[in-house]
């Protein structure tokens, strides 16, 4: 079984992103960052995939929207985000 993708789109100068990526770092998680700062397709694709989201980052585990880097620290604290990591 393969880990599933982890996707987060951020903008520039986004601490909340900051945040989130350091805690993926420090997990030693590859994720694909995509930038969104400008708009664009990726913007477009995120709102897709995450209807009503306006706010930086927004991550996904493969195909579970996690949502903001406040969601993605309460999984880690509460024990649940290695288990979503490893699909």
């Amino acid at each position: 079984m393969s880990t599933p993708e982890v996707t987060i789109y951020t903008k520039f100068g986004c601490g909340y992103c900051s945040r989130a990526k350091r805690l993926l770092d420090e997990k030693g998680v590859d994720y694909t960052e995509h930038d969104i700062t400008m708009g664009g397709p990726k913007r477009e694709e995120m709102l897709e995939k995450a209807p009503g989201a306006r706010t930086v980052p927004q991550i996904f585990i493969g195909s579970t929207h996690v949502g903001g880097s406040d969601d993605l620290a309460t999984l880690e604290r509460q024990g649940e985000l290695d288990a979503l990591l490893a699909g």
